[in-house]
């Protein structure tokens, strides 16, 4: 099944509503219906979905939101091997090959999700904005220190994942505080266009992960081109770990990281530099495509400058 949360008309003015994709139509449930309550029994509510819709809306007149608007917690893994090793030298850290001891993660900005052709607004004082191309899980039931040969029945869906990166303020916060990332990864992320259940996936099943194409792609241009398999951490073993001694609640997100050739950071190190693969700019489109998902895409635009705070330091604003 694929689900959507699209933006409806309610009685009070526009509202999100919940449907079910089919054959390029959204069977939308009755108003007040949320994704987020129903990720424990998603079959039972498509039964419903086909059976008695409220309406019946074509995907193409509608305008999709993050599936999941607001999820309780968002965990940015970094799982793909290929990427955080030319990720982590980009940004001045070392390597260590603890990275294949366990899974990482940070906590990103749940309150600031953008979705289908929505504008993302890259703050004003960045000159090396990028994409980064992932996938994520969204959890339905919930859990605590979770068994990782048990965890994927916890999985509700999955969906696509942009990790919008700040490259030069996130560089410059973590050589002066190592503690992770700041306001480089702040301003807001991506998720979409529709969550789509472990079922429609398990034919592709391939080491870690699932043999399934990452493209990426800046105003027509092909950028990125991965593949979902080469993750080293599994999504169950993500699971797993966020899980110890903490519980999962329905509607966090669970993100791998960003594919190899995932970003342009990435890629200006290892594909022809910067002149090949420009920092992104106001006016630029950004599109993730991935197999059996569907694309994300979002325009680039340029926020507010920002205000400047004192640095107690030296008594000068920065």
């Amino acid at each position: 099944m694929k689900w959507a949360t699209y933006r409806g008309q309610g009685e009070g003015g526009p509202i999100d509503r919940v449907g079910l994709l089919v054959d390029e139509q959204l069977f939308g449930l009755e108003p007040g219906s949320q994704l987020i309550d129903l990720l424990g029994d998603l079959e039972a509510a498509g039964e419903r979905a086909r059976r008695a819709p409220f309406e019946v809306r074509p995907l193409s007149e509608v305008r999709l939101r993050p599936p999941i608007p607001r999820p309780p917690a968002i965990r940015d893994f970094s799982s793909f091997h290929a990427h955080h090793r030319a990720g982590i030298e980009a940004v001045g850290q070392k390597w260590d090959d603890a990275w294949f001891e366990l899974p990482f993660f940070y906590f990103s900005n749940p309150n600031s999700l953008l979705g289908d052709q929505d504008v993302f607004f890259m703050p004003a004082n960045s000159r090396q904005m990028d994409y980064e191309l992932e996938m994520c899980a969204v959890i339905g039931r919930e859990g605590i220190d979770i068994d990782p040969d048990d965890a994927e029945r916890h999985i509700a869906g999955y969906t696509i994942f942009n990790d919008w990166s700040a490259r030069d303020l996130q560089r410059d916060e973590m050589a002066r505080a190592p503690v992770g990332p700041g306001k480089g990864k702040d301003t807001a992320n991506s998720m979409g266009p529709f969550l789509v259940t472990p079922d429609e996936l398990e034919d592709r099943r391939k080491d870690n992960g699932f043999a399934l194409g990452m493209k990426a792609y800046v105003n027509g241009k092909l950028y990125s081109d991965g593949d979902w398999s080469t993750v080293y951490w599994s999504m169950a073993e993500h699971i797993a770990y966020a899980s110890r001694n903490t519980r999962l609640v329905p509607g966090d997100v669970l993100c791998t990281g960003t594919v190899g050739t995932g970003c342009i950071l990435e890629l200006s190190l290892t594909r022809g530099g910067a002149d090949a693969y420009p920092w992104l700019q106001g006016g630029d489109e950004v599109t993730l495509e991935v197999e059996r998902i569907g694309r994300l895409t979002n325009r680039v635009s340029v926020g507010e400058p920002p205000r400047p705070i004192r640095d107690r330091i030296n008594g000068s604003r920065v």
